[in-house]
């Protein structure tokens, strides 16, 4: 423990771009190595906010140099920990780093009187790495799985050349459709509906209510924080006889090669119809076609039905995180 007399944690507010650039160059190569994910551009677009020097957070000197950050966003009485890493000469130092930094932030939200609420995922962090020092303030933590599905070379088209031909066992009246901006807000309906009374909507609060599902929506579509969304690889499940949206899967590209499904819902009125599995079949077909060669997604791991679905496909667990939550009005 004596590293912990040489730390010192400072105002993330006082440190550039570049003076934090290659920290954040260390965690993109970690990304790759561990999620296959290219984390260029949450890294450039994170260097914009640092020099704008409005983000919150800190970061760690280990005898004046950077060995570590975090820091959080704020959506009205919610915080978000949007970040934490640290790179250090060995394990425990940097696992030291990391819980230093994680309880000058955690303790500054928790005291925080305008905060309410207190969410985050760090998918680095595998599962039970950074535990004790969520527990030590009350929160909530929910396993989750990183999955990954690896592509065929080529896999026979059952769907079409143009990706929009119906599969056979498709009911009749349910349309196959590539993703449209028109299809926004009945998409961000989907999503609302879908997530009511679903676990996730513990961990994510803008799925219970359709103005944090509009928002959410936003941010996979005009944001890279789950990488670059790609509309030629999404896809929406029309009723033709109500012209509402009944499902959807939503890509974004994570890497050249690598593809990351950042949203799959079924209206709960539809499922039991392998509406899911459909959609799923659909995007790995098409996106083996577009020369992929890798899916990822995340899930929560007491979603069993997801899981199982996942796994009946070929999707096998590449990495467990964590979710924590703290709500400080004390609602479940």
């Amino acid at each position: 423990m004596a590293i912990a007399t040489q730390l010192e944690i400072l105002d993330l507010r006082h440190f550039s771009a570049r003076q934090m650039r290659p920290l954040l160059e260390s965690e993109a190569h970690a990304w790759r190595q561990r999620l296959r994910w290219d984390y260029t551009n949450s890294t450039e677009l994170l260097l914009q906010y640092l020099d704008s020097r409005i983000l919150p957070g800190f970061v760690a000197l280990d005898r004046g140099r950077i060995s570590g950050f975090t820091f959080c966003v704020y959506e009205g009485p919610k915080a978000v920990i949007g970040d934490a890493y640290a790179q250090a000469p060995d394990v425990a130092q940097t696992q030291l780093v990391s819980n230093t930094l994680l309880r000058h932030l955690i303790e500054l939200l928790v005291n925080s009187p305008g905060v309410q609420r207190i969410e985050s995922q760090l998918l680095l962090y595998d599962a039970g790495s950074i535990d004790d020092v969520f527990r030590e303030y009350n929160f909530s933590l929910h396993p989750r799985l990183f999955m990954e599905y690896h592509l065929p070379p080529s896999a026979s088209p059952f769907f079409g050349p143009n990706g929009t031909t119906l599969p056979p066992d498709l009911p009749t009246h349910i349309e196959l459709c590539p993703w449209s901006p028109v299809y926004y807000q009945q998409a961000a309906e989907l999503i609302h509906e879908s997530y009511t009374g679903h676990i996730d909507a513990l961990i994510n609060d803008q799925y219970c209510s359709l103005h944090g599902s509009l928002r959410f929506l936003h941010n996979i579509v005009r944001f890279p924080g789950c990488g670059v969304f790609d509309a030629t690889e999404s896809w929406v499940l029309r009723d033709t006889r109500t012209q509402t949206l009944v499902g959807m899967v939503l890509c974004s590209r994570v890497a050249s090669d690598v593809a990351h499904i950042t949203q799959l819902c079924v209206a709960p009125a539809y499922r039991g119809a392998n509406l899911g599995s459909l959609l799923l079949r659909h995007s790995i077909d098409h996106l083996s076609h577009s020369g992929f060669n890798a899916i990822t997604l995340t899930v929560t791991e007491a979603n069993r039905p997801a899981v199982h679905l996942y796994e009946e496909l070929g999707f096998f667990t590449r990495h467990r995180f964590e979710a924590m939550v703290l709500d400080k009005t004390g609602a479940p």
